[in-house]
């Protein structure tokens, strides 16, 4: 049986240091929404990532999402697929010690139209029903 993780926004997936990759259409919608030019938002809340192949968003200090506002995220409505396909497309050892995101058992057919509804895209095939 596939498991659906229920997310709660307890952010404590933007607390964690890491980079978050950012298209050229997500920094034009992040622009958009923050109503700045891409120029500036590229200037203000990025930088090169460490292999020098993109951008990712630029951190506080201690490594919370520049985004984070206490408890809320700055860009919801918009926040990048990185962002969206966590925990249920992407997550690493452990991550379960800290994020609050509810495990739910369910069938191919409802986990598929869940991971849908939370990410905004069908899953890749290599998660295909076997």
């Amino acid at each position: 049986m596939p498991i659906f993780y229920e997310c709660d926004r307890c952010t404590a997936c933007c607390r964690w240091p890491g980079e978050v990759r950012v298209t050229e259409t997500e920094i034009t919608a992040l622009a958009s929404f923050l109503g700045v030019t891409e120029s500036v938002f590229i200037d203000q809340f990025t930088r090169l990532n460490q292999k020098r192949t993109g951008l990712t968003i630029v951190e506080q200090p201690g490594g919370a999402c520049i985004f984070l506002e206490g408890e809320n995220c700055r860009v919801q409505p918009v926040k990048p697929q990185q962002c969206r396909d966590f925990p249920n497309l992407w997550n690493f050892p452990g991550f379960e010690s800290v994020c609050r995101a509810r495990p739910v058992e369910l069938g191919f057919q409802e986990w598929r139209e869940r991971i849908v509804a939370a990410t905004g895209r069908p899953p890749p095939d290599a998660f295909a029903e076997t």
